[in-house]
């Protein structure tokens, strides 16, 4: 397995495209009963499989993530070449980023001296889907990208 099993949840949200998936393997309703109950080993490594196929799928399409901790925010653009990085940094331990006051306060005082940014680049490894899923089992969280141009466009007005 190259990733990591989908939860039971996802399996469940999951269910047409998965059956879809044994149907390519020419697994029926009632073949797959009797795999689980027969031979479950089997029936682990075709969920193991499909997982994968999933995981490829999200990763080649996901372009922005964001890691959000108490006091820091890592903001990655996933580009074609390489990920960017917007890095925040509250230096004000009264503030948390993860609850609502916290988050306000930051965007009143987003460019005042208890805020810092770093901008960095990376270029992938021999397997950029493997760097994306790392950053996700990291604590990344798929986005839309909003946060992440929000600062790329105030960085690069100054």
């Amino acid at each position: 397995m190259k990733y990591r099993r989908l939860t039971r949840q996802q399996l469940e949200e999951m269910h047409v495209e998965f059956a879809n998936f044994l149907a390519t393997q020419k697994i029926d309703a009632q073949e797959w009963e009797t795999l689980k109950r027969e031979k479950p080993q089997v029936a682990e490594e075709e969920i193991d499989i499909f997982s994968d196929l999933v995981w490829e799928g999200v990763l080649a399409k996901v372009e922005f993530l964001e890691n959000v901790s108490a006091n820091h925010m890592h903001l990655f653009h996933l580009t074609s070449k390489e990920m960017k990085l917007i890095s925040v940094k509250v230096n004000n331990p009264e503030v948390d980023l993860r609850t609502q006051e916290g988050f306000s306060w930051f965007k009143r005082n987003f460019q005042g001296d208890f805020v810092d940014y770093l901008t960095a680049s990376k270029a992938y490894s021999d397997d950029p889907n493997q760097d994306k899923f790392e950053l996700i089992e990291q604590g990344g969280q798929i986005t839309k990208g909003a946060l992440y141009r929000w600062f790329d466009d105030l960085i690069g007005e100054q």
